[in-house]
């Protein structure tokens, strides 16, 4: 037997970022568009197809997987809440998904009344609204606007989430890391969830220094927690060669105890298994004690997101 009781992913590990999509019965413009929108992701062709319930399962109960939170996926934007609906049907039906993740546009003179549509659903837990944008790069930018995370309507409507107990799924380019730094500090009793560690997408020097003091800056906020995800979409995909520093380095910033391990499927998955990034998560921290991964493999997520 195995004395690393998380080697093999026999204990009971929380997926906080997964996505779901049925292209057949539900509007997702960015699957459904012909041809294809220009992204960081590069040809995403392989993405456009059914990945329901069963095809996640697939992939994760093999790695021990025991619960997991879904996080929107630019479902029909007409009716946000029309996610979260279907997502808590399967959750009621199968258990899968534990938490759910919706989208509203925080900045839409609605947004309160969107909330509360999520809000009638037992397994909603937060909003999701994409902010990364960076001037000249389209490829890059998921937000209409630099500008709205420091835009006076958009912050009416992030300033209901602490009230109503909704955290945010913030997701950000390193450029505008420092931003985000400066909404946790104004909003301190908002739970906040940097996904992808923020998105390291350029690997020079002056790349890095930009990234190390955005998150250094974002770890100073005890509000911010880190899913370290969407390895998939940077350089190197799930090669323990390109993770570990991502990993290492936040960690040390952020500390076990707020960083969550997550696999971002079937995103992903262009550039790898489920299985190849969970191998690459436990080679990297096989010199962590077991008290620190059971914190990072399920322990922070279950806690972040109340399942």
């Amino acid at each position: 037997m195995n004395d690393d009781p998380w080697a093999e992913g026999s204990q009971a590990v929380v997926d906080c970022h997964l996505h779901l999509w049925d292209i057949d019965n539900h509007r997702y413009d960015w699957l459904q568009c012909d041809p294809i929108l220009n992204t960081f992701l590069g040809d995403y062709t392989p993405l456009r197809r059914n990945y329901l319930l069963g095809d996640y399962l697939a992939d994760a109960l093999r790695e021990g997987v025991g619960k997991s939170v879904h996080v929107q996926c630019e479902f029909d934007p007409t009716n946000p809440p029309g996610e979260t609906e279907w997502l808590q049907g399967l959750a009621d039906e199968h258990g899968f998904p534990h938490g759910i993740v919706g989208f509203a546009d925080l900045s839409s003179p609605n947004a309160q009344e969107v909330l509360e549509a999520h809000s009638r659903f037992a397994n909603f837990r937060g909003i999701r609204q994409n902010l990364n944008f960076e001037a000249g790069r389209p490829d890059r930018s998921f937000a209409e606007r630099g500008d709205l995370i420091s835009d006076a309507a958009w912050r009416r409507g992030f300033a209901v989430l602490a009230a109503m107990g909704i955290s945010f799924d913030l997701q950000l380019l390193p450029h505008q890391l420092l931003d985000g730094a400066a909404l946790a500090s104004d909003f301190p009793e908002t739970a906040i969830a940097l996904n992808h560690v923020g998105l390291p997408l350029d690997r020079d020097a002056e790349a890095w220094a930009i990234w190390r003091e955005g998150m250094s800056r974002l770890a100073s906020c005890e509000n911010v927690s880190v899913k370290l995800s969407g390895f998939g979409m940077l350089p190197g995909g799930c090669s323990v060669d390109a993770i570990r520093p991502l990993v290492l380095e936040t960690i040390e910033m952020f500390g076990s105890g707020r960083c969550m391990f997550a696999s971002n499927f079937p995103v992903d998955g262009l550039n790898g298994s489920y299985s190849d990034f969970f191998a690459a998560f436990r080679l990297v921290t096989s010199d962590f004690s077991e008290s620190e991964r059971a914190s990072l493999f399920g322990g922070t997520a279950a806690g972040f997101y109340r399942i």
